[in-house]
């Protein structure tokens, strides 16, 4: 990714999930640190977050989510995404996910998994280095 070029993050929270502090607390963490965030609000279907990615062109999709549908919900978003032709597109995603999913979730096409307790630098950081990369 040329150094010039702002990383622009979508956020979202996909499904019925109605809480959205910790989502807000990384969108700070991740303007503060230079980068770009759209978010894009609470019950948000797979198609509405992939669509708004397109659209607004951007590197990371960061998905929050605690009801417990992550593992219908994420495999989704990452279907779409090869659908429209978009898997460079970063996939991340935190919230109330049990260390067990992560796996099957990783397999799916999820970058990477943040759990409750996870640094936002370590979210930062990890961004910047996944896409330094690509």
């Amino acid at each position: 990714m040329p150094n010039n070029k702002r990383i622009r993050v979508l956020a979202a929270k996909p499904g019925l999930d109605g809480h959205d502090r910790g989502i807000k607390v990384v969108c700070s963490a991740l303007r503060d640190a230079g980068m770009e965030v759209i978010y894009t609000g609470l019950r948000q279907t797979p198609q509405q977050i992939v669509n708004a990615a397109l659209e607004e062109d951007v590197d990371v999709i960061a998905l929050s989510i605690l009801s417990g549908a992550h593992d219908y919900l994420l495999p989704k978003v990452v279907d779409l995404l090869k659908e429209k032709q978009a898997e460079h597109i970063l996939l991340i995603a935190g919230g109330i996910i049990p260390k067990e999913d992560i796996p099957y979730l990783k397999k799916k096409g999820v970058c990477e998994v943040f759990g409750p307790g996870t640094s936002t630098k370590e979210i930062v950081n990890y961004i910047r280095k996944h896409l330094s990369q690509a």
